[in-house]
């Protein structure tokens, strides 16, 4: 049962707050102010619409659905479906926010939550023994600001490993020479065609490359903002080993981004691609007969490299007219049912405490690569790292020096 008791001291509280804000959205100290004394009841009888921002590919249709079976049960309420990508979300909201034009609850992933926080955008979790209840430890960890307090509601976990397509890959590779090797005589044999394809210019994907030896990205626990290792001599190594892939895949950064990479396994032009299982649906969908396996070892290293993942988190707004309705929703898709409803539908691994079932067998090669990941670091700071560390990864990829590239990149983030 979603929590439904208003602390009576809060009841004239709330009636202030939305009755100064009914021609704009209140202001994040309001709703704040609003909440501070308990859990607030649900509106049932006025008509309510949330706006959700969400992915496409799944995620959609999702949303979709399960704001159906919520308004079923609170009909007074609909939800209202707006793409705007999770990756984009949390800068979005800084600007739509404020303005009045966004959403009531939206996705974002776990790593963007110091940002979301210290820029007063999204409202702490409600009721937290529910989400405990619904959820594993680690999404809660995930979601789990410095200041003590949970912010949002896991509902799915991913991360990235080696998509292949089972009729162009007798062996799926295991180290970074196999998928050298592999690729080089693929290519020859097949013009047109490219043995091995990934987003070159997207960190999330070559971060992996900065792994060799267990070094992480600002430390072994992803807190340790003075200490980005993005320029020792560990990451200089496998960034190295990263260029030199250039010479199976001699496309420029500009021209191999996510949606070309994805493109090209669809169609069956790729036989290998490093992604995520977001692209199950699409490539089961498209008739490709792939397999997934972990990530291919780095050299030196006789593991899986270790792959970024994150907690996919659904955020209630700090700007929202409806936030005890927003919570509701937020806290709706977290139960078992809805949790069950997302992974058939996207065919993403859950983070419910409820065993899941899943409908493509693939997800199994996903489940094995999360034994070798790292939580995408979630402190403020890590805004900064995206934009050096994707434009650093481009240039390297295009050939520019190594060392060079990380040092920057690492002198950005440090910025003040």
């Amino acid at each position: 049962m979603l929590r439904k008791i208003l602390a009576g001291g809060a009841v004239a509280v709330l009636a202030v707050a939305l009755t100064a804000c009914s021609t704009q959205n209140p202001t994040p100290d309001q709703v704040k102010a609003a909440q501070s004394d308990g859990a607030q009841a649900l509106n049932t009888k006025d008509p309510i619409e949330l706006t959700v921002w969400e992915s496409l590919l799944g995620p959609d249709e999702f949303v979709k659905e399960a704001g159906a079976k919520f308004t079923a049960q609170h009909p007074n309420i609909t939800i209202k479906y707006v793409n705007v990508e999770s990756g984009d979300a949390a800068k979005q909201i800084a600007l739509d926010g404020p303005a009045g034009k966004g959403p009531d609850v939206f996705a974002a992933p776990h790593d963007t939550l110091g940002d979301l926080v210290s820029g007063g955008h999204v409202l702490p979790t409600q009721d937290l023994d529910a989400v405990k209840k619904n959820v594993t430890p680690a999404a809660v960890t995930a979601d789990t600001w410095t200041d003590g307090k949970m912010y949002g509601y896991p509902v799915d976990a991913d991360t990235y490993a080696l998509f292949y397509n089972k009729a162009l890959v007798p062996n799926p590779p295991k180290t970074y020479d196999d998928v050298v090797s592999f690729a080089k005589q693929f290519n020859a044999a097949n013009p047109g065609k490219y043995g091995f394809v990934m987003d070159v210019g997207n960190f999330y994907y070559t971060g992996a490359f900065m792994t060799s030896g267990g070094n992480r990205l600002f430390g072994k626990d992803g807190l340790d903002e003075t200490a980005p290792n993005i320029d020792n001599a560990q990451s200089v190594a496998g960034y190295t080993a990263f260029q030199k892939l250039h010479e199976i895949l001699p496309v420029k950064a500009a021209d191999m981004n996510t949606a070309t990479a994805d493109s090209l396994f669809a169609a069956g032009k790729a036989a290998i691609e490093v992604s995520g299982p977001w692209n199950v649906k699409q490539f089961t969908d498209k008739g490709v007969k792939f397999g997934v396996v972990p990530m291919f070892s780095l050299p030196g290293d006789s593991t899986p490299a270790t792959s970024f993942t994150g907690v996919r988190t659904m955020f209630v707004s700090a700007y929202s007219k409806h936030p005890a309705e927003a919570n509701a929703f937020a806290e709706f898709l977290t139960t078992p049912e809805m949790q069950q409803l997302r992974a058939d539908i996207c065919g993403t691994l859950g983070v419910s405490t409820t065993k899941l079932t899943y409908k493509n067998d693939a997800i199994a090669g996903f489940a094995d690569q999360m034994s070798t990941t790292f939580a995408m670091p979630k402190i403020a700071r890590m805004a900064k790292v995206w934009d050096a560390l994707n434009a650093a990864s481009a240039n390297i990829w295009d050939g520019k020096d190594v060392q060079s590239e990380l040092t920057n990149a690492q002198k950005a983030v440090l910025a003040n």
